[in-house]
């Protein structure tokens, strides 16, 4: 594994993107889903915030693809593609915002996650969260570290 202090993850909100670059290199990138609710730090917002920030926390490594999460603990469930709810699924790179306006998106419980709606990435749908595809969430968690330094911008 790469250490994070040569990656950085950028998310495009514009795009619904990410990239992983590695020394300056674009090596790997995935659609996303932000929020449908647009951008912004507000708690209670579900928007997803801009700036930057640091994975803290990663939770999940050895579940099974589609393995649900509540409150960052996998409840030996597991979801079907589809439905309504915003389920955290696979697993959870946590974000700690390092800009004042961004402060407190650990405390909003902002992530990059798993989803049941794959059927939405590429488009802005999430709650806030950054939603990939499962299989490239396990791909995406398998790549970076707990400090790897994350940018989200439109």
């Amino acid at each position: 594994m790469t250490p994070p202090e040569s990656q950085l993850l950028t998310v495009s909100v514009t795009r619904q993107a990410a990239d992983l670059l590695e020394h300056g290199i674009v090596t790997a990138s995935w659609d996303v889903s932000t929020s449908r609710f647009g951008l912004g730090t507000e708690e209670g917002s579900f928007r997803t915030p801009t700036g930057r920030f640091r994975i803290c926390e990663k939770i999940g490594d050895g579940a099974p693809a589609w393995s649900i999460f509540k409150s960052r603990t996998a409840t030996g469930g597991m979801a079907t593609p589809g439905g309504e709810e915003d389920l955290v699924l696979t697993r959870i790179l946590w974000l700690e915002g390092l800009d004042p306006a961004n402060a407190n998106t650990r405390c909003r419980y902002i992530y990059i996650h798993g989803t049941n709606r794959e059927d939405l990435i590429g488009t802005p749908a999430s709650h806030g969260c950054i939603r990939l595809r499962n299989t490239e969430m396990i791909a995406l968690f398998d790549l970076v570290s707990e400090g790897t330094p994350v940018e989200i911008g439109v």
